[in-house]
């Protein structure tokens, strides 16, 4: 029950919210396609058994790591910390 001037259940399609737009991140990462051969960052070949479990694969093992490691470090929505998401 939220008081104030929040509706009842703001804080639930807050919740709600931020899991949507999380899972739509995630989804708009994943890889589609055909995969390749050869790592389109490095060169180096891509085994066959990652290309069959990813398809769309287009980075090795290595590179798609640094890129896991690059994307954590920016990735994350604060609801809290935005000015426009205060319940008043």
């Amino acid at each position: 029950m939220a008081g104030g001037f929040a509706k009842d259940g703001a804080v639930q399609d807050q919740i709600d919210a931020t899991i949507e737009d999380a899972v739509e991140q995630a989804r708009s990462r994943l890889p589609c396609g055909e995969s390749l051969e050869e790592c389109e960052e490095c060169g180096a070949e891509i085994p066959e058994a990652r290309r069959k479990a990813i398809p769309g694969v287009r980075l090795c093992v290595y590179c798609q790591e640094v890129e896991d490691k690059k994307q954590a470090a920016v990735a994350g929505i604060n609801r809290r910390g935005s000015k426009d998401s205060q319940l008043r």
